[in-house]
Order: C-alpha cells, then sequence, then structure tokens
C-alpha cells in the first residue's frame, strides 16, 4: 500500500495549483482520502476528505468536507478511472504555503491520528 502525493511547486498569490493523490497496489475508493498540511513550526491541519463513493454503506456517497479556510477556493474530486484523488487549489494564499499529505481512512475524519496510510508530502508555496 503506498500514496503518493504530487503536483505542488511556487505559485504567486492568486495563483492554482492542482495536487494529486496516486495508490499503488490497492483501490482509493476503497477509501475515504484526506488531505492534511503542515507549515513549519505549526502543526499538521485537516484541509479537505471525500468519501468513497462505492455506495457500499450510507455514507459512502462522495460526500466532500472542507475546512473553513479553504472552502469555496478549494475542491476535492475522484478519478476512479485514473486511480486518483484530486485537490485543486484556486486563489492562492500565503497562508497556505505547507507541505501537503494525503491519507486514508475508513471514512472522513478531520483528526489526523484516525488515517492510516499516508503519502510523503508535496511542497506548496504561496509567494505575496
Amino acid at each position: 500500500v503506498q500514496l503518493q502525493a504530487s503536483g505542488g511547486g511556487l505559485v504567486r498569490t492568486g495563483g492554482s495549483l492542482r495536487l494529486s493523490c496516486s495508490a499503488s497496489g490497492f483501490t482509493l475508493n476503497s477509501y475515504a482520502i484526506g488531505w492534511f498540511r503542515q507549515a513549519p513550526r505549526n502543526q499538521r491541519e485537516h484541509v479537505s476528505c471525500v468519501e468513497s463513493n462505492d455506495g457500499t454503506t450510507s455514507y459512502r456517497d462522495g460526500t466532500t468536507y472542507y475546512r473553513d479556510s479553504v472552502k469555496g477556493r478549494f475542491t476535492i474530486s475522484r478519478d476512479n478511472a485514473k486511480n486518483t484523488v484530486y485537490l485543486q487549489m484556486n486563489s492562492l494564499k500565503p497562508e497556505d504555503t505547507a507541505v501537503y499529505y494525503c491519507a486514508t481512512n475508513r471514512k472522513c475524519s478531520d483528526h489526523e491520528y484516525d488515517y492510516r496510510s499516508w503519502g510523503q508530502g508535496t511542497q506548496v508555496t504561496v509567494s505575496s
């Protein structure tokens, strides 16, 4: 089971990036996928999560969640054919600068300790 986050980079304030979370050895839609970020000297914080949409239980309906500071700017989505989860980030701000991680969970949660497998992280830097 291996996750890989990619797509980070350096952008100016107001710019956009699309992060990808891909998997090898398992199907991403078997899990809820969360995105977290960690800025220097800060704790890791939850950014967004998407439930599985395989419909095997009532909550596995693809519902998405966002922290308040990114609502309206970030969009999480799945492409099951590509076994990838995306985080589209628009209107980026300097305070979005962090290393971004994706992780698996049985069900979406904003607590990092609920998540099992983690990708290696991708750096996002937003210049002012």
